[in-house]
């Protein structure tokens, strides 16, 4: 049967492993058909993922506005492609995050799906299972894991692990053929993340880093206005990430699985967004460190956590995370032209509110704009990974931009303990460790 030109193809080939219960399966992507030739091994099935004609599908329907001019508009109508189309996920985990606001997100994918379940808990996923139309022959265990290499309907996996898992079930799922989409922190060292980008580089499978903020609409508009000093050149960023953990038993309180404290979970937020914002790579680290003396939750993880980044531009980003105050999320951009803008609640899943001051002689404007519609963060983040599988792209934030973060908080927790300020390597070029830019941007 003769085929329309294909945009991208599925693979379907496998390798053997060293390890034990280790296996592979190349996933999905955007080859040349030339170069899909030479990579399958002769006699392979070769199916046609996206086809030209199938492109037009996720074209917006256009319909006439029923809006007067000037008033706000509520974005495009979604363009979904057909469901046999989208990228299909395995869940790896199925704690608060995956239940509360992954899976729930995926329903507002356009290019997504959920297709497989990875947990501890048999009985849970089963019921997960039922509650998202998930076969149950697609539901897995830690032990089994790597039989995802004989799933087609598998391409890709999100990891939603306690930190130091990201390593393993990186490599695990790189040596079976799937692209890897993983939480923030990407790992508990720079060692251990550097070993997510080979294995996922050897296996010429994507790796993208769950840093949603940066593809939050609020953040990215500030993120523009920062770049074009909109409000004048941005000097100092104040940001605060805080919440009052409770029960000492779960997981973020020990070492072993979280690898630190305020720092790599909520931290990281502060530290990656100032990155994000001004495009930089910090220069100069100072931080400091503090836990309440007899509080049993801290035994092995520190509390609260102040650090300050000097970037080449000589913007300052002054920062504090804390895991013992009531719930408080912020960042302010000031600048040197009367402006400062920023987002309350910035941190947050829901919720968040740009908020905006300009002062032009004595009179000063504040503001507090909105960007509708309200994206859902994580089928946004989703989305872009799915994209970036079908069309072949580096994601925004790949394996190399979660590296970056683990370098720097490893100097944060150097400077603390020394009690000295910590020189990084310079690095002139902006975005340095990014890839190609959402869509839309």
């Amino acid at each position: 049967m003769k085929q329309l030109k294909p945009i991208a193809k599925r693979l379907h080939a496998g390798t053997n492993s060293n390890r034990p219960n280790f296996s592979k399966h190349t996933g999905n992507g955007l080859i040349p058909a030339a170069v899909i030739d030479d990579l399958t091994p002769e006699g392979e099935d070769k199916s046609i993922l996206i086809t030209e004609s199938e492109m037009d599908d996720i074209v917006p329907i256009k319909l006439k506005p029923v809006k007067a001019s000037g008033e706000q508009t509520t974005g495009d109508i979604p363009g979904p492609l057909r469901p046999g189309k989208r990228i299909g996920y395995a869940i790896v985990g199925l704690g608060n995050l995956a239940l509360n606001q992954v899976l729930p997100g995926m329903a507002k994918c356009k290019y997504s799906k959920p297709v497989a379940l990875v947990s501890g808990d048999t009985g849970k996923a089963q019921k997960v299972a039922h509650q998202y139309g998930i076969a149950q022959k697609n539901i897995y265990n830690y032990q089994n894991y790597d039989s995802i290499k004989n799933n087609p309907e598998i391409d890709a996996v999100y990891i939603i692990l306690p930190n130091s898992m990201h390593e393993e079930f990186t490599v695990r799922a790189a040596k079976a053929g799937k692209h890897v989409l993983c939480e923030k922190p990407m790992s508990t060292s720079p060692a251990a993340a550097q070993r997510m980008i080979d294995a996922c580089k050897n296996a010429g499978k994507k790796l993208m880093i769950a840093y949603r903020i940066q593809y939050e609409t609020n953040s990215r508009q500030i993120m523009k206005w920062t770049r074009n000093q909109h409000f004048g050149k941005v000097r100092v960023i104040n940001s605060f990430n805080g919440q009052n953990t409770g029960d000492p038993t779960q997981w973020r309180m020990k070492k072993e699985l979280s690898g630190g404290g305020s720092l790599p979970d909520i931290g990281l937020y502060n530290l990656n967004t100032a990155r994000f914002l001004l495009g930089e790579e910090p220069e100069i680290i100072i931080a400091s460190i503090y836990t309440t003396p007899g509080d049993v939750r801290f035994k092995e993880v520190e509390e609260s956590v102040m650090f300050q980044l000097f970037f080449p531009s000589g913007a300052i980003a002054s920062n504090t995370c804390s895991y013992s105050v009531h719930e408080n999320r912020y960042y302010r951009c000031h600048a040197d032209n009367g402006g400062v803008m920023g987002v309350n609640n910035a941190f947050a899943y829901t919720g968040l509110q740009m908020e905006i001051s300009k002062s032009e002689g004595n009179i000063e404007y504040k503001s507090n704009p909105s960007i509708a519609p309200e994206q859902d963060q994580f089928a946004t983040e989703i989305d872009h990974m799915s994209r970036a599988i079908l069309f072949n792209k580096t994601p925004y934030t790949p394996g190399e931009e979660g590296l970056q973060d683990q370098k720097i908080m490893e100097a944060i927790y150097e400077s603390a303990r020394t009690g000295r300020a910590v020189t990084m390597p310079k690095i002139n070029k902006l975005d340095a460790f990014r890839g190609d830019p959402p869509e839309g941007s």
